[in-house]
């Protein structure tokens, strides 16, 4: 797998290598405070991807074990060992630091996820082995629908989307020299609000389960042990609220090690409280342990965020105060609102699937958390560029926005396309590998593996949505088309699913999803333009083209190889293997651009090959 992380350095100084320079307004350069929360990175190896799950979200996000593994980066790996915060103003070499560190920031977020991912694995693992796919993990499922549609709402989209260019401008009016700390102005002006406001909709949860159950899956089996379930989940919104209100925070200071490792705290709390408690419990235990597992998110982050408040203790009088303006409520609006559209996909398959027979809600489930995998982590590499593309914006420069925005596009492309070949072609073996254990059997592993295939051909369509939102919102204005396209295509997820689910079930309702969410992406690429950062769409989608064909061809030659053995371990590495040398060396042949950093960096080390 050929992935350069986004902002890597190269020797042709293109457009990527100032994109921490923008920033420089906002660090903090006294010599007399260092982060104790940064990380040092004397080599950063590349990370492998022999075994993924459910990412973070990721959110949380299993890495499935055919996904190959990334490739060294020579730049990185050649680097001195700075930690893991911006660099100084003056730097020896400014564009080669800043290119630098954002690299390191990509690898250490990706590490991180995947270690997230892999917990994440291990908690739906645990989930299979000690309760099976019936219709008490059916019950359990409906009640994590809350965590879902919270940490899309409140960490990894909505607030995050309003936050991070937020508290950008603030750090950067703090860098230079404003009255006061606008960055404790803003944190005094937003957080008492938003904490009350995500007590009061978590109580109202609370107290509304019965009928929230009956919404959302009015023909499950056991609606008792669902409410139950999703009386504890509730709590999950303080918490998570709390939790991405951090993260968004820290980003903006660009302290990325404590965003990232939430999901390790989180499914760490959720596996504990399953082992420790899953005898007398039952499901049970796993709300409980979401329950758990929120308060580990947010005090993993808060002494981070709390000594970066206190670096400045610079008295914050009235004008200061004055300063800090409220959060645009219109922009709060379409930020929110698409993401509850986006999130409701989720309502839709699980409405549909409840009227089939017991244990479809869980195969949903398990497929859709091993098949998104490969877009959760293409997608950490756009966590870390979305401050780079909020302060283009922010300053007017579209064109560096441009590139940036243009780059990702084309990384994270090519990385989800990659993972969705090895997923289609390897689909069975991975499930029975991670699975087929225990409550969990062969009939299971067979709908599993079915649905997660289906699932895959909508990954791209799912990439797209959550790069291109992020151009949108990333100016820091309002704008409701992003809402429009999502809204399309959840009416059409509707459409498709009622119409499919009573010929082909589960997979019916997976190629819902996958036909909805393609549809959106269309819209928001057509729609960049004035409303957002203004790439070359045509070039974009002709760029795009080249590894579609490559994934199409190592996805059925992966395939075919993986189902001439019956072991399914050495059915997956093989499968694997085939499905990432062909894409490699069609991606090559078709002249891929996300694999000109690679190429380049191959020339320096062997000069005497030839490359095309």
């Amino acid at each position: 797998m050929t992935v350069q992380p986004p902002g890597a350095a190269t020797d042709d100084g293109d457009a990527g290598t100032d994109d921490l320079r923008a920033l420089s307004p906002a660090r903090d350069t006294s010599p007399a405070h260092t982060s104790p929360d940064t990380l040092a990175l004397p080599s950063l190896p590349s990370p492998s991807l022999s075994s993924v799950p459910s990412v973070p979200s990721v959110p949380s996000v299993p890495l499935v074990s055919a996904a190959p593994s990334l490739p060294s980066t020579p730049a990185i790996a050649s680097a001195p060992a700075p930690s893991l915060e911006a660099p100084s103003a003056a730097p020896p070499s400014g564009e080669t630091a800043s290119n630098r560190f954002l690299a390191k920031a990509a690898l250490v977020t990706i590490a991180l996820s995947i270690a997230g991912a892999l917990l994440g694995l291990g908690r739906d693992q645990a989930l299979a082995h000690l309760f099976g796919a019936d219709s008490a993990t059916d019950a359990f499922l409906v009640a994590w629908t809350l965590p879902e549609f919270a940490a899309t709402l409140l960490i990894e989209d909505g607030l995050a989307f309003v936050l991070v260019p937020a508290f950008s401008m603030a750090v950067a009016r703090r860098a230079q020299g404003a009255v006061g700390d606008p960055v404790r102005a803003l944190v005094a002006a937003t957080l008492p609000r938003l904490t009350l406001a995500v007590t009061a909709v978590a109580a109202l949860l609370i107290a509304g389960a019965p009928y929230l159950v009956e919404a959302l899956a009015p023909g499950l089996p056991d609606p008792r042990l669902a409410v139950d379930c999703t009386r504890l989940t509730a709590t999950c919104v303080f918490t998570f609220g709390l939790a991405g209100y951090c993260s968004a925070a820290l980003r903006a200071h660009r302290r990325f090690v404590a965003p990232a490792a939430i999901y390790v705290a989180y499914n760490t709390g959720i596996i504990t409280a399953m082992f420790v408690l899953g005898g007398r419990w039952g499901v049970r235990s796993a709300a409980l342990g979401v329950a758990v597992g929120g308060a580990l998110m947010v005090a993993a982050q808060a002494p981070s965020l709390w000594r970066q408040l206190r670096r400045h203790e610079t008295a914050t009088d009235g004008a200061a105060v004055a300063e800090a303006r409220p959060m645009d409520l219109t922009l709060v609006s379409t930020v929110l609102l698409f993401a509850l559209c986006r999130q409701s996909q989720v309502l839709i398959e699980r409405f549909l699937a409840s009227s089939l027979p017991a244990g479809a809600i869980s195969h949903l489930n398990y497929a859709q958390k091993v098949a998104q995998m490969p877009m959760v982590l293409s997608l950490m590499l756009c966590t870390v560029t979305f401050p780079v593309v909020a302060q283009a914006m922010a300053e007017g420069d579209t064109e560096r926005a441009r590139v940036r925005v243009e780059r990702d596009l084309a990384l994270v492309s090519c990385t989800v396309l990659l993972g969705t070949a090895a997923v289609v072609a390897c689909a069975p073996q991975i499930i029975q590998l991670l699975f087929q254990r225990g409550a969990f059997t062969a009939q299971d592993t067979a709908a599993t593996a079915a649905v997660m295939r289906v699932y895959a051909l909508g990954l791209l369509g799912h990439t797209l949505v959550g790069a291109l939102v992020r151009s949108y919102f990333s100016s820091g204005r309002p704008t409701w088309y992003p809402l429009f396209a999502m809204t399309a295509g959840i009416v059409a997820t509707s459409w498709i699913g009622a119409l499919a689910v009573g010929t082909w079930g589960v997979c019916g309702i997976a190629a819902a999803n996958a036909g909805g969410i393609t549809l959106s992406a269309l819209l928001l690429l057509c729609g960049m333009g004035p409303r957002s950062v203004p790439i070359r769409t045509r070039q974009v989608v002709a760029e795009l083209g080249k590894p579609v064909r490559a994934a199409l061809v190592a996805g059925t030659v992966g395939a075919f190889c993986a189902s001439r053995t019956h072991s399914p371990l050495v059915g997956l590495v093989l499968g694997g293997t085939v499905v990432t040398a062909v894409f490699a060396v069609l991606a090559w042949a078709l002249g891929v651009q996300a694999l000109a950093p690679v190429l380049r960096s191959l020339k320096r080390r062997l000069p005497h090959v030839r490359f095309r």
